[in-house]
């Protein structure tokens, strides 16, 4: 009897790590950078216990970038990206969930994981005067090349021209709108 007890212990914690996300950035491929979402929060003794809402955010995969419209529940509270911020990511089910990497605000090198399902879009979002715009992603991925942003190879922040004026805009703007 306790040979059996203690084999399904081993079991059931074993299929729990399976089941588990890595908490490991290196994992995580893709990057995204969440322009806005709405969200309920249920509470349990003043801790958020579970975050679920819808957003808008761009997805960066290879030189590629494609807006997405996405629902989520999270264990924890979703946060926008702050400038051009992004998340680590990783498909769970190509083009339908993503799997997001996000820090533990407040716990420098703690993360967890939420899950989005996802609407793949084939134009960018960017903020012009405060709205959320949208334009074709070859003309967003253009963009990326002149200004030497790549979020997925580290390059985190759009690098200024000449033409422009003292800098881009830390809102997820092309700068050249």
């Amino acid at each position: 009897m306790r040979f059996h007890r203690a084999a399904c212990s081993c079991i059931l914690a074993a299929s729990s790590l399976l089941f588990a996300e890595s908490k490991n950035p290196a994992d995580y491929p893709l990057r995204i950078h969440i322009f806005g979402r709405s969200e309920t929060n249920w509470y349990r003794f003043h801790n958020v216990e579970d975050s679920r809402g819808e957003g808008r955010a761009n997805l960066f995969e290879n030189n590629e970038v494609h807006g997405v419209d996405f629902v989520f529940d999270c264990s924890q509270k979703l946060k926008d990206s702050f400038g051009y911020e992004t998340y680590p990511a990783k498909w769970k089910k190509p083009n339908k969930e993503l799997v997001v990497l996000l820090p533990v605000f407040g716990e420098t090198g703690k993360y967890f994981t939420c899950d989005l399902n996802t609407d793949m879009k084939d134009y960018a979002y960017f903020r012009h005067n405060g709205n959320l715009e949208s334009e074709p992603a070859a003309e967003f991925e253009a963009w990326m090349v002149r200004h030497d942003y790549d979020p997925v190879h580290g390059k985190d922040v759009p690098v200024k021209t000449q033409a422009e004026g003292p800098g881009p805009q830390a809102t997820g703007t092309p700068a050249s709108q």
